[in-house]
Parts: C-alpha cells; structure tokens; sequence
C-alpha cells in the first residue's frame, strides 16, 4: 500500500458505547486489543450489520509500525486472534445484570494470501453499530504507540469521561474500581499497582496521546484509597506534531508489538 494509503488507515475512527468502556470487565494483551481496535476502526456509521471485514496482514503491521511476521509471526497472530475468539469479557447492564460477550464471531486467515478475515459477534451489535448517544470516539493513531495495555484501558476511560477538547476535567476512582476497570487486579497491593499499571498508562498517554493526564491519591491515614485524575485535551499544534511524530516514528526499527504485547 501507498504511505498516504497506510496514513489514511491510521487516522481511521474507533467508536465504541460507553457501556462498553466504563462497565465492561475483560483482559486482552495491548497484542490482542490492538487487533481489536484495528477490526473495529474497519466499521463504517452507516454499516447495519457487521460484515466480514477483510485486511491483509501486511497492511495491519504497516498500520502498526510492526515487522511483517513471518514464520513465527504468523504462529502469533493465529494465536491472537484465537485467544481473543475464545475470551468473553463481563458487561454490566442497565437493569443491574451482568452478561458475557463475545469479541469475534468467526475468524479466518489465508496464509497464502496473507489475509485475515473476521465477523464480529452479533452481540456486540449495540455497542459499536449506529452508536447516536453515550458513545466515544477517538482516532486509531493516538493507541499505536502504546506498549502497555493498561494504557489502552486508562486511554479509553479518560476519553470516554472527557470528550470536550476545550474543557479540563476531573473525576475520582477507588483503588479497586481502578485496578477493574485497567485489567490490573492482580497487582494487590497499591504500590506495585502505581508502580506497574498506574504510572506506565500515565506516561504512555502523555507522551503518545491527544491527552494529558495528571493524579493525585486520596487516603485514609496512610493507606491510600482513592485517585484523583485531572485530564485536558492537548492543543490542536501539539495534536499536529505528535500525529507527524506517529507516522515517522511507526515503522520496521520500531520494537515489534510481538515482543511486548503481553505488557
């Protein structure tokens, strides 16, 4: 594919409901949601129904900034794409209920072609279809970067709570709603989930993404309880440097996703 080609696929829409965002429970390598966003990314407004939506291997790593895989590689992407089929990830409702979900319906790769193909779960219909209310949206380009995947996770959430570029926001989490929310329960005690989760997604969506992100703790005596986020949208120049950036940086020198997915 043309760099403008590869360029456009970067600056491509994810659009997901809220729904899915603040009450969902579920645990993918920044690997595996990088996939997961990119499939979804492929979704266009009007779409009905989710098709089988077809991309080459090659043009998904070229997107990326990953090494095309081969041999080994593809052994890794099968295995993605299979550990995603076969996860379920917990979605309360609105009555209070709570439901598992299915990220992919049917998966199909074609070696010889270097082809994927993948159908959604029909299930999922409500939360990424001909979404008009209680939806985020942000731009592919700004989750390429990231190694962790907790800074997917706390990039998602501080979208989905401040989508005004113009205004500062703050909101307030509990330790545990946090560590829920990021995929990061087993860190128990909360030094080693500052250490390890908490600071490497604040230092990750600072540096690659349209936000900034700042915290401060809550405690009760010592024991700390609480955060504090304090996040603002970055200026349009800062916006326009850092997509540059993205686009130079995205490419075979770059560490492979294969490598550090499982973060």
């Amino acid at each position: 594919m043309l760099d403008s080609e590869i360029m456009d696929l970067r600056e491509r829409s994810v659009t997901k409901a809220n729904e899915l965002i603040q009450k969902s429970r579920f645990s993918l390598s920044a690997q595996q949601q990088k996939i997961v966003l990119f499939l979804i990314s492929q979704i266009n407004y009007w779409d009905e129904d989710f098709k089988l939506y077809t991309f080459s291997i090659s043009e998904f790593c070229r997107v990326c900034g990953i090494e095309r895989p081969g041999g080994k590689g593809y052994v890794e992407l099968k295995a993605a794409i299979k550990e995603i089929a076969d996860k379920s990830l917990w979605v309360r409702l609105d009555n209070g209920k709570q439901t598992l979900l299915r990220w992919i319906e049917k998966p199909y790769i074609d070696e010889g072609k270097g082809t994927v193909e993948i159908r959604l779960d029909k299930d999922m219909k409500p939360y990424l279809l001909q979404l008009r209310e209680n939806f985020t949206k942000y731009e592919l380009i700004y989750t390429l970067r990231f190694r962790s995947k907790y800074s997917i996770r706390l990039y998602e959430l501080i979208r989905s709570l401040q989508y005004h570029d113009l205004e500062e926001l703050g909101c307030q989490f509990t330790v545990e709603q946090l560590k829920a929310l990021l995929d990061g329960e087993e860190y128990k005690e909360y030094r080693d989930f500052k250490r390890r989760v908490l600071n490497m997604a604040v230092g990750e969506v600072n540096r690659y993404s349209d936000r900034d992100v700042s915290y401060v703790e809550q405690k009760q005596g010592r024991k700390v309880t609480g955060v504090v986020f304090a996040i603002k949208a970055k200026s349009l120049q800062e916006r326009l440097r850092l997509r540059a950036e993205i686009d130079k940086k995205l490419g075979p020198e770059q560490l492979s996703i294969w490598d550090v997915g499982s973060r």
